[in-house]
């Protein structure tokens, strides 16, 4: 009982002070592509992730060589990692992650595993309009948090805020990726509830090149605005279906349903994300 109540003491107590913390590399297995190094995220409230022959065949279902896919809420490239693999050197994730401190691992993570992976880490949140605002967090050294004051179900317990530069991802696209949208195959959002948002401002690249989206419906969304979300990845004819984790010791490898997800399901579930597959889609 004892270690229990300090446990939880030194727990508060790392909430409330500000530390930046490093990494550590770890090292995985995953055929066929041999032994893949990782940056772990060593702040004590960071879930570390693993890559593994699971999560890699998720993103092949939906990606080949040589696409461009997108990855936005990236933290520390536990998604980018797999979608980088699934599409090899010759293609390229763009992954946006605005907190500056984890944005380092993200970096770190984009530098390993130069023969197998092109990714391109930037500093900046997806936004409507160009500029400066305010992320709120639930730890003073900023691990889990995001644009929280646009949700409509609040909570006090991420009380520590942190400016982060917005930028138009449109016309971020149109400006300096134009090559690569020729080949953009898939969108991944994951922001704390406003998905909904970032993917209302991608709709013209979204009807131009028919990607694959997939976005997390997070749990202090209420139904209102799960159904907005549900408006917005289905329009123009696109199919949606549940994806959640295969197991609950996995946050990561998802197990997509096999029938197509309806309003009626959206609060069937406390946290899943949404799989969104264009009108007429077929692998390639």
């Amino acid at each position: 009982m004892l270690e229990k109540i300090l446990a939880s003491f030194r727990r508060k107590k790392l909430k409330k002070e500000f530390h930046e913390y490093g990494t550590r590399i770890d090292r995985f297995t995953v055929e066929p592509y041999g032994t893949i190094e990782t940056a772990q995220w060593t702040h004590p409230f960071n879930e570390p992730f693993r890559v593994d022959e699971g999560i890699v065949s998720f993103y092949r279902q939906y990606l080949r060589e040589g696409d461009f896919a997108i990855d936005i809420g990236a933290h520390t490239g536990d998604t980018t990692l797999p979608m980088a693999l699934a599409v090899g050197k010759q293609g390229m994730v763009l992954a946006l992650e605005p907190n500056k401190y984890v944005f380092r691992v993200l970096e770190e993570n984009a530098r390993l595993n130069p023969a197998l992976t092109h990714i391109k880490p930037l500093c900046i949140a997806a936004t409507a309009e160009d500029g400066t605002m305010t992320f709120n967090y639930s730890d003073a050294s900023f691990c889990n948090g995001g644009y929280l004051s646009q949700r409509k179900v609040q909570d006090r317990f991420h009380k520590y805020t942190l400016q982060v530069e917005g930028r138009n991802l449109e016309h971020l696209l149109r400006s300096y990726y134009a090559t690569y949208l020729q080949r953009l195959r898939f969108i991944k959002v994951d922001a704390e509830g406003y998905d909904k948002e970032i993917i209302r401002t991608l709709q013209p690249v979204i009807r131009e090149f028919n990607p694959v989206l997939l976005s997390e419906c997070n749990h202090y969304l209420v139904q209102a605005e799960r159904e907005e979300l549900f408006d917005i990845m289905s329009a123009g004819g696109r199919t949606l279906y549940m994806a959640h984790p295969e197991d609950s010791r996995s946050t990561i490898f998802r197990k997509v349903m096999d029938t197509p997800l309806t309003k009626r399901d959206l609060m069937k579930r406390e946290h899943f994300d949404i799989l969104s597959l264009p009108a007429g889609w077929q692998h390639r």
